[in-house]
């Protein structure tokens, strides 16, 4: 029996990939599973840009404030939870829709991960507390030593790097080259549409980061800082650690604004950047929010992954 069927919708940040994915559920009895590194926290709502209480009556999702802002989550364990919900969406006659711009969420619940080398707790507790001072173009050029071909990524993806690299004497980026030439059988037989406008997404990101200010942000950034302590790992959603440094009186409103266009222009770099050379191009489609052509487009898409 071949893989199961799967119709997965990505891109980068603020690409218009939830308006596609909530007209396509609503109308092909869909439910989705959000593929987002930062929506699994509870609380960290506005910044993450989850989808409304309206938007989710229209369509179930899943995924969504799974743990807690001081909770660890891992791409294993979301696919594991992915994998269950899509079970429970398939039990009710439903066809689940796996929607995000996390590719490594996408690839661990397609296809096996490889196996990762043990690292001593301490001496990595030892090397975090070295490395949490430094800078990202620092940590950059530390990777460009140890393991450049991950030099490009952020900064959690950088350390992870070092500290493998540091630790085991083994390049992640080798780890994958030989997991990936090594037989593979994928879990899912996956159809990906690619959601992108273009050079227009620099504007739609600093559109929607203003957007989310009119919306509460701001305060509800204010309140965070009263009850979740700093090192808590919710605090690494795109924008939050600048807009806290803004409620705390250590960077004016309209610089932390700045700083967050700037990062989130950064971070989807770095997603199209994945999605470019990650995914099987054969299985790609890809579409312009803005194409008048849109709708037809992606109906093609759907019937073809049937």
């Amino acid at each position: 029996m071949g893989a199961a069927r799967l119709r997965v919708i990505c891109g980068p940040t603020a690409a218009g990939k939830s308006r596609i994915a909530l007209d396509l559920a609503e109308s092909h009895g869909a439910e989705i599973v959000s593929a987002d590194s930062r929506q699994v926290y509870r609380k960290f709502d506005i910044g993450t840009a989850k989808p409304t209480e309206r938007e989710r009556s229209r369509v179930p999702h899943h995924g969504i404030d799974v743990i807690e802002p001081t909770d660890r989550y891992s791409a294993a364990a979301w696919a594991a939870a992915a994998g269950s919900w899509m079970t429970t969406v398939g039990n009710r006659g439903r066809v689940p829709l796996v929607v995000g711009g996390t590719g490594l969420y996408i690839k661990a619940l397609v296809e096996p991960l490889f196996a990762a080398p043990p690292l001593d707790i301490d001496r990595r507790n030892a090397l975090a507390r070295e490395l949490a001072g430094l800078s990202v173009a620092d940590l950059r050029r530390w990777c460009e030593q140890l393991d450049p071909a991950r030099a490009h990524l952020g900064r959690t993806q950088i350390i992870r790097a070092i500290e493998t690299a540091v630790l085991s004497g083994q390049r992640i980026s080798d780890l994958h080259a030989r997991h990936n030439r090594s037989p593979s059988n994928p879990r899912y037989n996956a159809s990906y549409l690619v959601v992108d406008p273009g050079k227009i997404l620099g504007d739609r990101i600093a559109a929607r980061v203003d957007q989310m200010l009119q919306r509460g942000w701001r305060e509800e950034v204010d309140a965070l800082t009263r009850t979740i302590p700093t090192d808590a790992p919710a605090w690494k959603a795109s924008g939050y650690s600048v807009m806290r440094s803004s409620a705390l009186g250590e960077m004016d409103l309209s610089t932390a604004m700045e700083r967050v266009i700037i990062e989130t222009r950064q971070y989807a770099k770095r997603q199209r950047t994945w999605f470019r050379h990650q995914l099987p191009p054969a299985a790609v489609t890809h579409v312009n929010p803005d194409d008048p052509a849109l709708t037809a487009l992606v109906r093609e898409w759907w019937e073809k992954a049937e």
